[in-house]
């Protein structure tokens, strides 16, 4: 079977970026964009290895990083040209040992890339030989005459679309593409499948759809939407797991008497797992009291000896607008769903290191944007995520993963509370979520707002 390569062209300078440094250098939700690309790469289950194309200056930067990252697929650290064609050349020979190989070039500097992209791209290598990643146009393109003053002509917007990347090829194909390409004195060129379509005229090159969020980063203003972006980032975790894989952990659930926790406790519980459920309801444990979590863990960590997993799924959520919202009401959802969480998190780290577990918690939709009769749930949600996204930095030494589920309206006795009887189909189901919980506990994941959404059937 032929190896997926991902070829990462890290080789800029960044002159244009403004940034003061090789943009792919600039930091960003606490990491180096090509950090954040890289691990992308790194972490996919059909990448087999990874190759880095950098500047020579740099290559000594790259070398740190891989070790500092732990990245097990990065075998390669080559040295690129000037020019961008020259980096793609760089890989194209390493490779050319491996004709079949499909080697995908991805940019840098293109933190945001998803999995699905890259599943796209990989799928389509099964059928064709080279491959491009774009979408769709929005604005409406204009062809101008040479001094850029004249409209000329405006082509169909339906057959325009904006390339971005990876680019993907059989090894054999691109580097018979380049060449012939190398033997036209006339040659320039900025992207490998345009190389491809000039010079072997008869090879198909596929498009995969790509996603707005996928940016580059090129000048400088570009960096403060790509920090927004990582904010409100968020991923899918794999239908794939082994549930069996559960057997002889031990997992606490604060929140666990209904709902969402409930379903995670009886499900792991099903799996072999040893999981133990906190509630107000049901133990009297009232997470906005770090003392009572602390008993509730140290409890569990004696009978068992150890601690794999927390999760925690307690929240209070009251519609009403604020300044008619009671001011002991107010305040126990702050404490519970803000506090709560905080206290949770603190007192869960030593166990969890101990184990190179995992902290599970859960946000809401409201999350990206505040809503009327929402202001407490939605900020406190809010928090949620920078705070999962803040010591999934700090815990990753520690080999701590950290990572918050975000579910579609979800059927759950506190949504009955305060919506009533719904539609059927137009919910989650408490059990969906739960087993999302459980193959997000099973990965290696940290750091990622995990969305779970109803699976609609396709018109």
């Amino acid at each position: 079977m032929s190896k997926n390569i991902a070829v990462i062209l890290a080789g800029g300078v960044g002159s244009r970026s403004g940034l003061g440094t090789p943009k792919q250098f600039f930091k960003v939700a606490g990491k180096t964009v090509i950090e954040h690309t890289v691990s992308v790469f790194d972490n996919h289950r059909k990448i087999d290895e990874i190759a880095i194309v950098t500047n020579p200056s740099y290559n000594r930067e790259i070398e740190i990083m891989v070790i500092r990252n732990k990245w097990k697929k990065v075998k390669k650290i080559l040295s690129g040209g000037k020019e961008r064609y020259e980096s793609s050349l760089a890989a194209i020979n390493a490779y050319s040992d491996q004709p079949d190989c499909s080697l995908i070039f991805h940019d840098a500097v293109r933190p945001l890339i998803s999995n699905s992209i890259i599943d796209g791209i990989i799928d389509a290598l099964n059928t064709y030989n080279a491959v491009d990643v774009a979408v769709p146009a929005t604005d409406t393109i204009i062809q101008v005459d040479g001094e850029g003053k004249v409209i000329n002509s405006i082509p169909d917007r339906r057959y325009l679309r904006r390339g971005q990347t990876p680019q993907a090829f059989r090894q054999k194909v691109i580097q018979k593409a380049y060449e012939i390409a190398l033997k036209d004195p006339d040659f320039t060129s900025s992207d490998d499948c345009g190389t491809v379509v000039k010079y072997l005229p008869d090879e198909k090159v596929c498009v995969v759809p790509g996603e707005e969020s996928n940016m580059k980063l090129t000048y400088k203003e570009d960096s403060y939407l790509l920090d927004k972006l990582f904010q409100l980032r968020s991923t899918t975790i794999s239908d794939q797991a082994d549930f069996s894989a559960l057997e002889g952990k031990v997992l606490v659930v604060f929140g666990g008497n209904s709902g969402i926790g409930a379903e995670v406790v009886s499900m792991a519980r099903k799996y072999g797992a040893s999981a133990y459920s906190f509630s107000r309801s049901t133990t009297g444990t009232d997470i906005a009291d770090r003392n009572a979590v602390s008993e509730c863990l140290r409890e569990v960590r004696d009978k068992e000896g150890r601690i794999n997993y927390v999760v925690n799924s307690a929240a209070i959520l009251i519609r009403e607008p604020l300044v008619t919202m009671n001011h002991d009401i107010l305040d126990t959802m702050i404490r519970t769903n803000y506090d709560g969480m905080v206290n949770i998190a603190i007192e869960s780290f030593q166990y969890l290191r101990e184990t190179k577990g995992q902290l599970l918690l859960y946000t809401s939709s409201s999350y990206t944007r505040g809503r009327a009769l929402y202001s407490i749930y939605s900020s406190t949600k809010a928090a949620v995520v920078n705070f999962m996204q803040a010591i999934a930095q700090e815990w990753e030494p520690d080999a701590i993963r950290v990572n918050v589920m975000n579910p579609e309206r979800t059927k759950t006795p506190m949504r009955i509370r305060n919506f009533g009887t719904e539609p059927e189909g137009t919910l989650l189901d408490a059990h969906s979520v739960a087993e999302a919980s459980l193959r997000t506990l099973l990965s290696d994941l940290t750091g990622q707002v995990i969305d779970v959404r109803i699976k609609r059937q396709a018109l």
